[in-house]
């Protein structure tokens, strides 16, 4: 005799039945997104939805037809590069050409092939070229002015830390890859007066900033044992004039915001 199971019971059967298939649908998700060590990976691979690979951005525009290509900075530093060899670097670096430029360290480190700027050196003329891309997006004579400003007030800041720790080679890098922090600054400096929103008065606070470098002078200077009598108190003169160049420098909020954020982004020593 067929026995015909219960309303409930059949509810608890295809409840259990839908389970399994949302089990199912699940693990098999999971597993796509999962990278497990397995010996045959075809199956699955077959049940999975394949990414589209990304379309690789023509950035053949920047190429050089120059046999060989000379790139003058602002510091007096030259980069030379064969033609293959400056257009393959246009080709493996799209970062370099982005829509919306990511700081220069940012933009070192996510970059997916640093083979030929591994080296400290290296990652010097990483930024010089950083600088060199988005100095032609940021335009070349318009904004001399301000890029001179920029560069001069990293440079008085790196020199005043330099002088604290005696020199050092990450002061020595740090002059030239100033050029690439310079040159992000400059993107980020608004272009029309519309769109500046902190127009106030900065005297009090770039008092405040000055104030406060003169104090790291001060108390620098009581734990350095390393110089002493007259060439101490000439050295303490010298460290004083840097921080005279960046109260002549810093002329508003946007050259006094930059100047901390790379003050204290750059330099911390304990």
């Amino acid at each position: 005799m067929l026995k015909i199971p219960a309303f409930g019971n059949t509810l608890n059967v295809v409840g259990n039945f839908v389970k399994t298939l949302i089990y199912i649908s699940a693990f098999g998700l999971l597993s796509c997104n999962s990278q497990t060590q397995q010996s045959d990976k075809s199956q699955l691979i077959d049940t999975c939805v394949k990414a589209e690979p990304v379309a690789k951005i023509d950035n053949s525009k920047y190429f050089t037809t120059q046999d060989t290509i000379l790139i003058a900075t602002e510091i007096g530093d030259t980069l030379q590069y064969l033609k293959a060899e400056f257009n393959s670097i246009v080709d493996k670096h799209p970062e370099f050409f982005q829509t919306y430029p990511e700081n220069p360290d940012q933009a070192y480190f996510s970059s997916n092939d640093k083979e030929e700027f591994g080296s400290e050196v290296g990652q010097d003329s990483y930024y010089e070229l950083y600088a060199y891309f988005l100095k032609q997006r940021n335009g070349y004579g318009k904004y001399n002015q301000q890029r001179k400003k920029l560069i001069e007030i990293y440079s008085n800041i790196n020199s005043l830390f330099g002088h604290f720790e005696y020199g050092g080679t990450y002061f020595g890098h740090q002059s030239r890859r100033i050029l690439g922090y310079a040159e992000y600054s400059l993107y980020l400096l608004p272009k029309e007066k519309e769109d500046i929103e902190k127009s106030y008065d900065i005297t009090k606070q770039k008092e405040l900033y000055i104030r406060s470098l003169r104090q790291i002078i001060d108390d620098e200077s009581k734990v350095d044992f390393n110089t002493t009598g007259n060439d101490k108190i000439e050295r303490i003169k010298e460290l004083h004039k840097l921080v005279d160049n960046l109260g002549k420098l810093i002329t508003d909020n946007f050259y006094l915001k930059r100047a901390q954020e790379f003050h204290y982004g750059h330099y911390e020593y304990y």
